[in-house]
């Protein structure tokens, strides 16, 4: 595993730019809350550390993973972020759903970098298990959440 000998949480305060002055936008799945929650947590606590301002942080809600790609493109749309964070936690299953689901996403997401202006960072766990979702989750392995905040930033700044 990729993450296996890496902390997600661990990053550099003194490498990244200040989020101060940068709106940043979440969207989350609310499929498999119990994972998403903990990214968000871990997104949201790494942006304000970073000094961004609650005020500047718009949370958005959609059902699953799938519907990330259509709630982040209408956030850019209505809020102009300076970057946006997909937050979305997909298990394997027994059936090809699991692959549909991920690979939509996947280029959703993408084609929303594409197409706009504003980076979209992608936050989604493709896990085999739950463990693994909660080991990248806030667990031994850290949060992709916080990962995925430091990304925002980065590429919010490199954007202005």
């Amino acid at each position: 595993m990729a993450t296996e000998n890496k902390n997600l949480s661990v990053y550099d305060k003194a490498t990244i730019p200040n989020a101060k002055d940068f709106r940043f936008g979440i969207v989350v799945s609310e499929w498999n809350s119990e994972i998403t929650e903990g990214l968000c947590q871990g997104a949201m606590d790494a942006l304000l550390d970073c000094g961004a301002v609650v005020e500047n942080i718009i949370r958005w809600d959609v059902p699953g993973s799938f519907e990330l790609t259509y709630g982040t493109k209408k956030m850019i749309k209505k809020h102009e972020p300076d970057a946006i964070i997909a937050i979305g936690s997909v298990i394997q299953g027994e059936t090809k759903h699991f692959d549909f689901v991920c690979g939509a996403t996947a280029e959703g997401i993408k084609d929303l970098n594409v197409k706009y202006d504003t980076p979209v960072i992608f936050c989604v766990l493709t896990d085999n298990t739950m463990q693994q979702a909660i080991d990248r989750s806030g667990g031994k392995h850290g949060n992709k959440g916080t990962e995925a905040a430091i990304a925002a930033i980065k590429m919010a700044a490199l954007g202005n």
